[in-house]
């Protein structure tokens, strides 16, 4: 009796602390380090095949390691938000507020689809001000988002390294959406789901979200988060990307080592 009461305490701890933890089997391919090395960027992969649980992981120091989500946190404001009905659907506006911003696609009218396709930032921030301390509060809790710090601004909490989640934690967030298994309406989820689509041909799907910001020592930090689709089989994937360029193409070199390295593990061709 002992023996399962410590047992059930450990699982406790990990779900606290991990959400992405689990009894999965993990794999360690420091083969993958080259595609980091050819970009000179540092930085985290990992895989979790759905149908055998087996996670493969580059860089499990990162992989457990906390950052800034950075734009990656769109999908829960994006939850957040239509579970609420601060955004009443993917097609609502927010009128742009004509402040100049360095991405012009920012510099518009923006309903949700569109602000999620080109990580608008202003268009987030809104939408977290209408939802409110409180309510993003109760929802951070409930999901046991990272560490679950919203203190500060409202509308920033995201970009200045006060909310951290782990690359462990994203990977398991985005499990429990694909299967509806996040506490919102299963409407809402297939929602942030259809927004995430990015590439869609005969071959795979590729839904994902990106980010990008700073932290505290002012090294870059990238995101690629989301899964594949093969043959009706799902596979999910973070990739973390750290570096002291302040000036590096996030843009092109996330994408380049996450493709790099979905091509090396067999994806992209349609044969998984």
């Amino acid at each position: 009796m002992k023996r399962l009461l410590i047992i059930f305490l450990l699982a406790q701890i990990c779900f606290q602390f991990f959400q992405g933890c689990t009894v999965n089997k993990t794999r360690i391919d420091n083969s993958l380090k080259k595609y980091f090395d050819s970009s000179n960027v540092d930085g985290s992969f990992s895989l979790l095949t759905n149908s055998t649980g087996i996670i493969t992981i580059y860089n499990k120091d990162l992989y457990l390691k906390r950052f800034l989500p950075a734009s990656t946190f769109k999908i829960v404001n994006s939850l957040i938000g239509l579970e609420t009905g601060k955004i009443t659907d993917e097609k609502m506006v927010i009128p742009w507020d004509h402040v100049i911003r360095s991405n012009p696609d920012w510099n518009r009218d923006l309903d949700m689809e569109q602000a999620f396709k080109v990580s608008a930032v202003n268009y987030y921030q809104e939408v977290a001000r209408r939802i409110g301390r409180d309510m993003m509060k109760h929802w951070i809790d409930t999901l046991h988002y990272g560490n679950m710090n919203i203190s500060g601004p409202i509308d920033s909490f995201w970009l200045n390294n006060t909310l951290k989640i782990s690359p462990d934690e994203q990977l398991g967030l985005v499990k429990k959406l694909y299967f509806d298994k996040l506490p919102f309406q299963k409407g809402v989820q297939q929602t942030v789901r259809d927004i995430m689509l990015g590439e869609n041909n005969t071959l795979y799907k590729l839904s994902y979200k990106t980010g990008w910001g700073f932290d505290e020592e002012q090294q870059a930090i990238g995101w690629l988060v989301g899964w594949i689709e093969e043959n009706r089989h799902v596979y999910f994937f973070v990739t973390l990307v750290r570096s002291p360029d302040r000036h590096i193409d996030m843009q092109t070199v996330r994408m380049k080592i996450t493709k790099g390295i979905l091509n090396q593990l067999g994806f992209l061709k349609g044969e998984m």
